[in-house]
């Protein structure tokens, strides 16, 4: 029987002082550490480093949704060391990410420090309406930063995963649309690789590339007008974000192809359709 993370979420509801001065103190510290780690051990390349800045920075109460791939266990928190050490040392602008509960949830001392850093603890296989699941519908309807892999897990083989619905799920229910902004990235795995002993390693390279925010708003308003069910919303959501996370992940590709200067526009490209399940 595994351990039991039934304690998790109520705390993360109801933090307390204490709690609340030590998950300050962990978000910055890991924050801090990431940017050593990407920014001056390995070599970085950030294309639109000012969209994600800018959304960081969003308007006070405006939900942030952040999409991204998921190649190594270091992903998150890792990339967000390319934030300024303003966003990095204010935890209260920082997201909250969905981790796998069996995998950073296994025992009491590795719950309190991913809890305090702001990770949920997220069950795969339990659907779309899990406590993780309604947490972050929470702290997103709030105004606040939600991090989600879409993929459902870490893809090792960097095949193609359909995407599952929770994604779908935390934009259909949030009280106001969110800005949905898509991040792909290459190289994290050449880091922190998915093979023992799992070290970090140094002087490697990475890509990040920031897309555009993705246009949302027109579907929600088809959506509701043809009394789509929730079934039906989540799929049709979850297409829209995975088409244009992927449709990222070629433009990031011709951009590391060509050696494209920092300030580069992603080009559009094509991406497969998901498939439909409505498991997280």
């Amino acid at each position: 029987m595994g351990y039991d993370i039934g304690w998790i979420i109520p705390r993360l509801r109801n933090p307390g002082r204490l709690w609340h001065c030590a998950s300050s103190i962990t978000v910055a510290v890991v924050g801090l550490f990431s940017k050593i780690i990407l920014e001056f051990l390995n070599k970085t390349t950030v294309y639109n480093r000012e969209t994600l800045a800018a959304a960081v920075r969003r308007p006070r109460g405006q939900p942030l949704l952040t999409v991204s791939n998921h190649h190594s266990c270091f992903d998150d928190p890792g990339l967000w060391g390319v934030l300024d050490l303003a966003s990095l040392t204010r935890p209260a602008c920082m997201r909250w990410s969905l981790a796998a509960h069996d995998i950073c949830f296994t025992n009491a001392l590795h719950s309190c420090f991913f809890a305090l850093g702001k990770c949920v603890p997220v069950v795969r296989g339990a659907g779309v309406h899990q406590p993780a699941m309604d947490f972050c519908v929470e702290r997103l309807s709030r105004g606040e930063w939600v991090h989600i892999f879409p993929e459902g897990r870490v893809n090792v083989n960097k095949e193609h995963i359909r995407f599952k619905w929770g994604v779908g799920r935390l934009v259909a229910d949030c009280s106001a649309a969110p800005l949905i902004l898509p991040v792909w990235h290459e190289g994290m795995d050449a880091v922190l690789p998915n093979t023992e002993p799992y070290l970090l390693k140094f002087r490697k390279q990475v890509f990040l590339n920031v897309g555009e925010p993705i246009q949302i708003h027109h579907l929600l308003d088809k959506l509701r007008s043809a009394n789509a069910s929730e079934e039906e919303t989540r799929a049709a959501i979850t297409a829209c974000i995975q088409d244009e996370l992927l449709r990222l992940r070629d433009a990031t590709r011709a951009l590391m192809r060509r050696g494209a200067p920092l300030s580069a526009r992603a080009p559009n490209g094509t991406a497969p359709q998901p498939e439909r399940d409505s498991e997280l």
